[in-house]
C-alpha cells in the first residue's frame, strides 16, 4: 500500500482553532500526515503526470525501490527524484567507460557480488534491495573507473528494473550489434563465488592514532603480515624514524595502528 498526503491532517493548519475542528471532524486521521491514496481524498498520484515529467523508467524504479511489496509506504516526489539521478548517472557511465570488452580487475568482486545479490533479490520479490546493489555498484564504477565489460554487466542487470534506458544504452555501446538480442533477451549473468571476495585489501596505517599512510594486502592476511608491510612502507618508515614500536592494533582488512614511544 503507498500512502500519500493527508488534506486533513492537523499540521496543515496553522490556528489551535482550526485543529480543534480537524480533530472533532476526523478524529484520528487528522492525526496522520500520510494516509491511503484515496480518490474522496484527493491525495492520489496520477502516474502519468510523473512519466511526462522523468520517464517511464524513473516510475518503475521508484516503484520498486519505494520498500518491500507487502509493507506500506509513503509516496515522496523527493524520492521520485533521486530515482531519475541514479538513472541519469548510469546513463552518464558511458563517457568514461574504457574501450576493454572485459571485466576489469578492480571491480570484479563488486560485479559479481552484485549479480549474486540482484539475483537471489529477484527471485525474493526484493526489489528495492536489488536495486539499492546496482546503486552500491555504479558509485563503485565511479570511484574505481569502468571498462564496457563492466557496463555490459550492469546493463544485464538494470534491465529488468529499466528496460528503456537499458536497451537504448545497450544499442549505443554495440551490444545489440555484437550478440544479436536484447539486453533482456541475454543470459543471466553467472556469479563465481570465489570472486564475490577481493584478492587484495586496502589498509589503512595509522601511527599513534593518526592515518599516515595506506597498504595493500592480501584478504584477510595474517596480523603478522600486515604489520610487516606497515613497516616497510616508505611513509611509515619516515614516522618511525629515532622510535620505538610498543604495541600494534589490527582490524583485520580495514586498519592497522602502531604505536611508538
Amino acid at each position: 500500500m503507498i500512502l500519500g498526503q493527508n488534506p486533513h491532517y492537523v499540521g496543515n493548519v496553522s490556528t489551535e482553532e482550526e485543529k480543534q475542528a480537524l480533530i472533532e471532524r476526523y478524529g484520528n486521521e487528522a492525526l496522520r500526515p500520510a494516509v491511503k491514496m484515496s480518490k474522496s481524498l484527493g491525495n492520489v498520484v496520477n502516474p502519468d503526470d510523473v512519466i511526462k515529467l522523468y520517464g517511464a523508467d524513473t516510475m518503475r524504479v521508484y516503484i520498486m525501490f519505494i520498500g518491500d511489496f507487502e509493507k506500506v509506504a509513503t509516496w515522496s516526489d523527493d524520492a521520485v527524484k533521486g530515482s531519475k539521478r541514479f538513472l541519469d548517472r548510469c546513463w552518464n557511465l558511458m563517457d568514461l567507460c574504457k574501450d576493454d570488452p572485459a571485466i576489469s580487475k578492480k571491480n570484479e568482486p563488486g560485479i559479481h557480488r552484485t549479480i549474486k545479490k540482484v539475483g537471489e533479490d529477484i527471485d525474493q520479490l526484493k526489489m528495492n534491495t536489488a536495486i539499492a546493489a546496482l546503486m552500491t555498484l555504479v558509485n563503485e564504477f565511479y570511484a574505481n573507473g569502468l571498462s564496457k565489460g563492466d557496463l555490459e554487466v550492469l546493463l544485464q542487470l538494470l534491465s529488468p528494473f529499466a528496460p528503456h534506458i537499458a536497451e537504448e544504452m545497450w544499442e549505443l555501446e554495440g551490444f545489440a550489434a555484437k550478440y544479436g538480442k536484447m539486453a533482456m533477451q541475454m543470459d543471466w549473468p553467472r556469479y563465481d563465488e570465489s570472486k564475490t571476495v577481493a584478492a587484495e585489501q586496502e589498509m589503512a596505517v595509522q601511527v599513534n592514532g593518526k592515518v599516515r599512510s595506506t597498504i595493500t594486502v592480501p584478504t584477510d592476511s595474517d596480523e603478522q603480515t600486515i604489520v610487516d608491510t606497515a613497516l616497510a612502507d616508505e611513509k611509515i618508515k619516515r614516522q618511525m624514524e629515532g622510535k620505538t614500536l610498543v604495541k600494534t592494533i589490527v582490524v583485520k582488512n580495514r586498519i592497522v595502528n602502531l604505536i611508538v614511544k
